[in-house]
């Protein structure tokens, strides 16, 4: 732009980035009018996970994958259970030096099937996963994407070749919700999860259900209904109890018998696969 700020156009945020600043997530800097991802190749966080932990009920289930996470969220959720590495600066956390190729290497290594972008927001580190992802493809193994979904199409499409399946935090189906608590919007979430439907992705959705909050139960009603009305009535739905976390402590943990009730309406509006998570 004139003033030597750039704006990034990987979200709907949109960031107009001064030089030398970061956008929302942290993890995009403008460099003299260039846009750079910090992350780019520095992991802070690598595991082999059960693709159960994904959640992924039904991808290839009693396989592993090999977890990476790069810092950065372009969300601020209260309730972030990964606070320490999505809602800090590249700098502030340790990191691996990897390339994509050493991290195909490293899956191969370890004989996991997949890869998987998680504990953080992949979308933000989106060069990262797209590269690594076309080289685990080119070795045969599975790409899974671990998301808040909060992404502009092009992006997303430019990327969705070379994922096999995505599950998707579907925080709450209210976009007053979703700006208050994680400072975004509900509809640019759903637009992805129909694009990644339409591409063929499998797709599995988390509700994290938080008492007081996200818990009204003709809400979850609406939200199975629409999942329902756009084709998704085969992907699980992983209704995830809520502990006190971050800056959310002065909440109690989901009563039990809330998250039944869930699965109760889920089911009695034709979603056929619906899981219980931290319970």
């Amino acid at each position: 732009m004139e003033d030597g700020a750039v704006k990034c156009e990987l979200c709907p945020h949109g960031c107009r980035i001064g030089d030398g600043k970061t956008g929302i997530c942290r993890s995009r800097r403008n460099h003299g009018g260039r846009l750079i991802s910090e992350v780019y190749g520095k992991p802070c966080a690598l595991a082999i996970d059960p693709v159960e932990k994904k959640p992924l009920y039904h991808f290839h289930p009693g396989t592993t994958c090999l977890s990476l996470a790069c810092t950065g969220c372009n969300f601020r959720c209260l309730n972030c259970q990964n606070h320490d590495i999505s809602q800090v600066a590249p700098e502030d956390v340790d990191h691996y030096l990897l390339t994509p190729e050493q991290v195909v290497n490293l899956c191969l290594k370890h004989r996991c099937p997949g890869i998987a972008y998680t504990y953080t927001e992949p979308l933000t580190y989106i060069e990262y996963v797209g590269d690594t992802a076309r080289l685990a493809h080119e070795q045969g193994l599975w790409n899974i994407l671990v998301t808040a979904g909060y992404v502009n199409p092009q992006p997303l499409a430019d990327l969705l070749p070379y994922i096999d399946a995505a599950n998707v935090d579907l925080k709450s189906f209210s976009d007053d919700i979703y700006r208050k608590i994680s400072g975004g919007r509900l509809q640019p979430v759903l637009d992805t999860i129909l694009a990644m439907r339409d591409a063929g992705v499998w797709i599995e959705l988390t509700n994290l259900v938080i008492p007081g909050v996200n818990d009204d139960l003709q809400m979850i009603r609406y939200m199975c209904r629409w999942m329902v009305d756009n084709r998704l009535s085969e992907a699980p739905l992983h209704f995830s109890r809520f502990f006190p976390h971050y800056k959310m402590q002065d909440l109690s943990p989901t009563p039990l018998h809330t998250l039944k009730e869930a699965k109760r309406i889920a089911q009695e509006e034709g979603i056929l696969h619906v899981y219980l998570g931290n319970v």
